[in-house]
């Protein structure tokens, strides 16, 4: 079957064509899916979209003119994806719910780490023959309260690494999980989740619900000099309420490995222009603020994953069957 690629880096390449070994023909398209990228998909059955691609109304019903019927989210998320309109134009979309949650909670962790212990700094010190350790003063891990938003598969298992320094685990979840009880994690409230914790990491879905979900509110509750870290959605966060708290000291630190506006930056290489995301471009003057470029999900095992999903949804399609990775769209 055709599939018209969006979004394409040199990484997705090599991982597809070695998982596809010719059973489908991939044509690969770098431009981002947008308004006045869609029409490339014409002839199409099927495409496939990474999380910052636009999934909008007027995308859609220009995919769905062309002929496509079938739409590969090759990410866990959907917030993209404008789901009523996929309905209403008799889409399927299929997506790869779970590739490799230790990835990216591995990352989580990697940014706590960094974050405390300023391995950064420290680390460009060196490089110039500064062996100073004023400014890079962190704290015991050990005997600190972490809390956990969104205890899924990614949530469990940054839980289960932060039992194993010693910490005391707090989380929320609508569907709490019993893996995390085990761990002797205690569910609670939100507000008394944001009062108690030293680190707090967000590991929820993005939803009506839970769109900025920190915010002012949430940070005044939370401990002067907490720590935040964000490897979920971008919009779980209000960033100028986040940056706000950064500039009183209320937050004590911050790590991102995603943004609310990251369409227009992440996956590019950008180091020769001059940055027109004015929020992002002050969260960089922060020395308690560590950012990677949405690379949670960036290892071997997981891209292995995401491609050999995708080809299976694509190969169930073409079967005209149901890979059960299928969007109930109502």
């Amino acid at each position: 079957m055709r599939l018209a690629f969006f979004s394409t880096h040199l990484f997705d390449r090599h991982s597809f064509d070695e998982a596809n070994a010719g059973a489908h023909q991939i044509d690969y398209f770098e431009p981002r899916l947008t308004p006045e990228t869609a029409p490339l998909a014409a002839g199409y059955p099927a495409v496939c979209a990474f999380v910052n691609d636009k999934l909008s109304a007027p995308v859609l019903e220009t995919l769905a003119a062309g002929g496509t019927r079938y739409l590969l989210l090759r990410s866990a998320g959907f917030n993209h994806v404008d789901l009523a309109a996929a309905r209403r134009l008799g889409l399927r979309v299929a997506r790869v719910p779970a590739y490799s949650p230790h990835a990216v909670a591995e990352h989580a962790v990697a940014l706590m780490l960094a974050l405390n212990r300023k391995i950064c700094r420290a680390h460009a010190r060196v490089r110039e023959g500064n062996f100073a350790l004023d400014g890079l003063l962190g704290i015991d891990l050990y005997g600190r309260t972490v809390g956990i938003v969104g205890t899924g598969r990614i949530g469990t298992i940054v839980a289960r690494i932060m039992q194993g320094f010693g910490c005391r685990l707090l989380g929320y979840d609508v569907v709490p999980a019993e893996d995390c009880r085990a761990l002797g994690m205690a569910y609670v409230p939100l507000d008394t989740l944001w009062a108690e914790a030293d680190i707090i990491s967000l590991h929820a879905p993005l939803t009506p619900a839970t769109r900025h979900l920190v915010d002012a509110a949430a940070i005044g509750l939370m401990k002067p000099g907490v720590m935040l870290v964000n490897t979920g959605r971008g919009a779980l966060i209000d960033t100028p309420a986040v940056i706000a708290a950064l500039k009183s000291g209320r937050l004590g630190s911050l790590a991102l490995d995603v943004y609310e506006e990251e369409e227009g930056l992440f996956f590019q290489d950008l180091s020769s222009e001059v940055l027109q995301d004015d929020v992002f471009a002050r969260l960089l003057t922060f020395p308690n603020v560590l950012i990677t470029g949405h690379q949670g999900f960036f290892t071997r095992e997981a891209l292995r994953a995401i491609a050999e999903t995708t080809l299976e949804n694509l190969t169930a399609f073409a079967r005209g069957e149901t890979s059960g990775r299928e969007l109930d769209l109502g």
